[in-house]
């Protein structure tokens, strides 16, 4: 199944190998990144700005809009990552981001 609202970050197909980064809507950028952690290595923003809890200037500069970058996530795969690995990572990934879509829409 397929999520709505989530948005590839950089050019479509001139992309670095086993890099994903993509941007959520309708979801808190650190809530999602610690709902991921427990399960996969994931970082926010751009690789230039990962360490930072503020959105990514590169993201911003390439157009995406400031609530979008904030709410970015870079998924690195290695060549020694399983199919199976990327699978329940996408399945994680994607009840995550509906839980907490979920609780937003509760407190909205």
């Amino acid at each position: 199944s397929t999520l709505d609202g989530i948005h590839l970050n950089g050019h479509p197909t001139q992309r670095l190998p086993g890099n994903l980064n993509v941007s959520v809507e309708g979801v808190d950028g650190q809530a999602l990144l610690l709902g991921l952690q427990p399960v996969v290595a994931v970082s926010s923003g751009s690789a230039c700005t990962s360490a930072k809890i503020e959105p990514s200037h590169v993201l911003a500069a390439i157009g995406r809009d400031p609530d979008l970058a904030y709410a970015s996530i870079r998924f690195g795969i290695g060549r020694f990552n399983t199919a199976e690995e990327i699978d329940r990572v996408a399945e994680h990934t994607q009840s995550t981001i509906q839980a907490l879509r979920r609780a937003t829409r509760r407190r909205g």
